[in-house]
């Protein structure tokens, strides 16, 4: 789906003594260079152009990251260059935790996974909207 791999302005690491978060599709520090260019893409969910929410979970994830790396490539980016996500749930649970994994695995095979805060919820903006994820990116 997309490749990964660090760029010039951004390291990826998960330094020794805390547990090792890849299993779970994030990694524990983003380092950005100075002088670097910060993209922010606001929370994305899980509808295209057409505004219609899939009933599945898995379809939103997917459809979120291609949202996301629609709005990157405006800036020349790639999903490579993302440093942080915030990743908001609603009813939250291990299967959905899984999906999240698989989906993160296709996109970051290195393993060079953003660094990402996960918020369960109640409820999103729009009635059926399952997931929303912000990013930064940097250039």
């Amino acid at each position: 789906m997309f490749a990964s791999m660090e760029t010039e302005n951004l390291q990826i690491t998960n330094p020794e003594g805390i547990y090792d978060p890849r299993p779970h599709g994030y990694s524990h520090l983003a380092s950005i260079s100075p002088n670097s260019k910060l993209v922010y893409v606001a929370g994305q969910g899980g509808s295209k152009t057409d505004g219609l929410l899939s009933n599945d979970f898995r379809t939103q994830v997917q459809i979120v990251f291609d949202n996301i790396a629609i709005a990157l490539r405006s800036e020349g980016l790639e999903m490579k260059h993302i440093a942080k996500l915030t990743t908001l749930v609603v009813d939250y649970d291990e299967a959905k935790h899984e999906v999240l994994i698989e989906e993160s695995n296709k996109i970051w095979p290195d393993l060079k996974f953003p660094v990402n805060t996960l918020i369960p919820v109640q409820r999103l903006a729009l009635t059926g909207m399952l997931i929303e994820i912000d990013a930064t990116a940097v250039a």
